[in-house]
């Protein structure tokens, strides 16, 4: 009888022990961004910046983007819905690629010129844009 009490006691503390040391972990992984492959994919903000959004404008439309070119910078705001730069960014993405898809595979990269593709990159570096 000893012995089966001295096994019940010892699952009871090792199951204690495991639930005290899981729960944290739970927590922190629910707080930590999903991780794909092994690049960790980041959220976009809520909003932007109307300095990073005119920045980012100014960047694409001195890439050659007519749509960054004619869209209105922002004023009298601090900050515009992250939507605002996404569509921004996917606009003059997609008028890249139309205009670059006659240049040769290498020196393309994602079916755009290198220079527009850095300029793309550089505009939602500076709105903190990760996915458009």
């Amino acid at each position: 009888m000893t012995r089966n009490l001295r096994n019940a006691l010892a699952v009871l503390v090792t199951t204690g022990a495991l639930s005290a040391v899981a729960a944290p972990l739970a927590t922190a992984a629910e707080q930590a961004p999903a991780v794909a492959g092994v690049q960790a994919q980041i959220r976009n903000p809520k909003t932007v910046k109307a300095d990073a959004y005119n920045q980012a404008r100014s960047i694409l439309a001195n890439a050659g983007s007519q749509t960054a070119a004619k869209s209105h910078p922002i004023h009298g705001k601090n900050d515009v819905p992250v939507s605002y730069g996404t569509s921004l960014l996917a606009s003059a993405r997609d008028e890249f690629r139309a205009a670059d898809k006659h240049l040769p595979a290498g020196q393309k990269k994602s079916d755009m010129s290198i220079p527009h593709y850095n300029a793309i990159h550089n505009a939602a570096k500076v709105m903190g844009i990760d996915r458009w």
